[in-house]
């Protein structure tokens, strides 16, 4: 028998030995899911300290490759690489396992949110969240130190990631940042020289070429055929689904991105009035896990035969399904092209630009949006000091930063 192109050759293994339970998944992702603020850029730092320093389950290198691939997906990349790590790890029940133990904890709230929780209503303006949002600014300047110490050994590649730290913050845009990265790909191609390099490890996520290209073909089918049963359905589920399908297949960036597409989509027809809209977005500021899970509010707050915990549930899953088909369906192609030299050498550059646009995100917004006066500032160092200094375990850092933003607030 043939063997399927895209099961890994003689030799080649996972990185970290035998599959691993579902289980042990999802209680990572789930402590993840219930403390993970301060949006993308915050949650791959997150993702870095918990899954290459603490649990090594893949390295610094693998790690940014998935960054770099995800970045080039549209979607919501933190939740990609999620998915990546929970598929590699544990398969599609592990795949399965981290996209819950990541989303439902925010999805959740949301939708509790979605049915009139009006003590919440001053939660995104608290002390304690504004708290976990400076922790946010400790956990990405630790994400962006330790990689550029790992993926920018050299003058060149240090070069790229100041270079593009430079031009994200000139071209402050989702088509600005794929743009950073393709070009550091490119000087790396054609400027690094990098001596012999080693074969890769394989990752094997269990995925084949053959799967891949079917999972691809799947989401490219649905983004075409969902709008074309939408327009011949006069119920609101389907174009409901459809349009949240298209708002997860067309979005690069992820995070706040997604929002203009939404308000669009739910707010001219009537399925969600501007003023809970905006209400929702609020209270999405105040949760952990992806901003994608808004979508969970949306379809709470929806009339009939949508709404309540059904529409919540039914609106997740269209927005984050294109997430799914795209990460699993690339992946096994991904695998074939990282082997070859030169496009490790571009690789080595995309790395190094990934460095770059960590650090410009760094800046904007995630320190931007949290550090506003000398106190805030202090925090952050504190809580940087912890763990980088002290190691000490995120979720304890993250309370206590919660702790420390409640107490700042009240003092003040």
């Amino acid at each position: 028998m043939t063997p399927d192109p895209g099961t890994p050759a003689s030799g080649e293994t996972h990185p970290a030995g035998q599959r691993a339970s579902p289980l042990e998944v999802l209680a990572a992702f789930l402590k993840l899911g219930l403390t993970s603020f301060g949006g993308p850029v915050a949650h791959l730092g997150y993702f870095r300290t918990e899954f290459v320093e603490r649990r090594k389950w893949l390295d610094d290198k693998s790690y940014a490759d998935l960054v770099a691939l995800c970045h080039f997906l549209p979607g919501p990349a933190s939740s990609q690489v999620g998915i990546a790590l929970g598929l590699g790890r544990a398969g599609w029940l592990g795949a399965l396992a981290a996209w819950a133990g990541f989303t439902l904890p925010s999805a959740i709230a949301l939708v509790l949110f979605a049915f009139g929780i009006a003590q919440w209503e001053g939660l995104a303006r608290s002390g304690a969240v504004h708290g976990l949002k400076v922790v946010a600014v400790a956990v990405v300047a630790q994400a962006v130190w330790g990689m550029a110490r790992s993926l920018c050994p050299d003058r060149p590649r240090a070069a790229i990631a100041f270079g593009a730290t430079i031009a994200v913050l000139a071209m402050p845009t989702a088509a600005g940042q794929v743009g950073v990265i393709v070009a550091g790909g490119l000087i790396g191609r054609w400027a690094l020289s990098l001596g012999h390099l080693p074969a890769l490890q394989h990752r094997d996520y269990g995925v084949s070429r053959t799967t891949g290209t079917v999972l691809l073909a799947a989401f490219g089918l649905l983004l075409v055929l969902l709008p074309a049963l939408a327009a011949m359905d006069d119920s609101l589920a389907l174009p409901a689904f459809s349009a949240f399908y298209q708002a997860g297949s067309l979005v690069f960036g992820g995070g706040h991105v997604v929002l203009p597409l939404l308000q669009s989509s739910v707010v001219p027809p009537g399925w969600v009035g501007a003023d809970t809209f905006l209400a929702g977005y609020g209270a999405a500021q105040a949760v952990p896990g992806p901003l994608f899970t808004f979508a969970a509010f949306l379809g709470a707050a929806m009339p009939s035969p949508l709404g309540g915990w059904a529409g919540g549930a039914a609106m997740l899953l269209a927005i984050f399904l294109p997430a799914f088909l795209l990460v699993a369906g690339a992946l096994p192609h991904w695998e074939a092209l990282r082997q070859r030299d030169g496009v490790q050498r571009a690789m080595a550059g995309v790395n190094a630009a990934v460095v770059g646009v960590l650090a410009a995100a760094l800046y904007d917004p995630v320190w931007t949006s949290a550090i506003r006066s000398k106190a805030d500032f202090g925090l952050a160092l504190a809580a940087f000091g912890l763990l980088v200094v002290g190691k000490v375990s995120p979720v304890v850092v993250v309370v206590l930063a919660a702790a420390g933003g409640w107490a700042l607030a009240a003092f003040a």
